[in-house]
């Protein structure tokens, strides 16, 4: 992107989601750190401006209907739009459990941040979006939930296939970034899963090969890209994934 553009990031407070938030800042753009804990996201946006970027901390937990529509107030009151949306907030609660062993309700916990928090958080921000030129939404994912890599038996990462949670909820994500790619297929926004490379964070117990640095890079480097397609999965190595 040549021009300034006003950014929101979700899970921004640390791993993936700040080291995308330094890299878009660094180049030149507004970026709002979104970050449940108070604390911590005034401290990661804090240190980003000590950098000499212009981060903002914004109080947004994707679960709670009423700090995501504070966050859209507060992007609509300060710039009254929105270039980049960039859905990044995930967790995963399948340590230790198989499939058949994981309870329903630690599942419906992962699938309220990473799949209804997406919807909510989108939903929300999709008016100032339509104020963009050329808005994105850039959904963080994951190739553990595409069926291509669920199918295929001869995968170096099958250790990681009965991720019942985290797994079914990247390919519900994948589904849900089909579904806004096509009912905004005739505007200016486009929508895309963008994939990170597996990075070492707290989420997978820091057992990724990349560094998060590394994979926040991958994903402003794909959020930004001025000649994207939609309703695609981009690739950390280029292309696309298959769904």
């Amino acid at each position: 992107m040549t021009e300034q553009k006003i950014v929101l990031i979700t899970g921004a407070n640390k791993g993936i989601g700040y080291a995308t938030a330094r890299v878009l800042g660094q180049a030149g753009n507004v970026v709002f750190v979104g970050a449940r804990d108070p604390e911590r996201g005034t401290k990661a946006a804090a240190e980003l401006v000590a950098e000499g970027l212009d981060a903002r901390f914004v109080r947004l937990d994707v679960t709670d209907l009423g700090t995501v529509e504070a966050a859209a107030d507060l992007v609509d009151r300060e710039f009254g739009r929105l270039d980049l949306l960039v859905n990044n907030a995930a967790v995963t609660r399948d340590q230790h459990h198989r499939p058949s062993e994981m309870p329903v309700d630690l599942l419906r916990e992962v699938y309220e941040t990473n799949v209804l928090g997406v919807v909510a958080v989108t939903n929300a921000m999709l008016p100032l979006l339509r104020r963009s030129a050329a808005g994105r939404i850039a959904n963080v994912s994951s190739g553990l939930g595409t069926f291509a890599f669920l199918t295929d038996s001869a995968s170096e990462f099958r250790a990681y296939a009965t991720l019942l949670g985290y797994n079914s909820s990247k390919a519900a994500l994948n589904a849900v970034t089909l579904m806004y790619a096509e009912e905004l297929r005739d505007t200016p926004i486009k929508v895309n899963a963008v994939s990170p490379g597996f990075c070492a964070t707290d989420l997978n117990g820091f057992t990724g090969v990349l560094p998060a640095d590394e994979g926040g890079a991958h994903v402003a480097r794909q959020a930004t890209m001025p000649d994207a397609p939609t309703g695609v999965f981009l690739s950390e190595l280029g292309g696309v994934y298959p769904w």
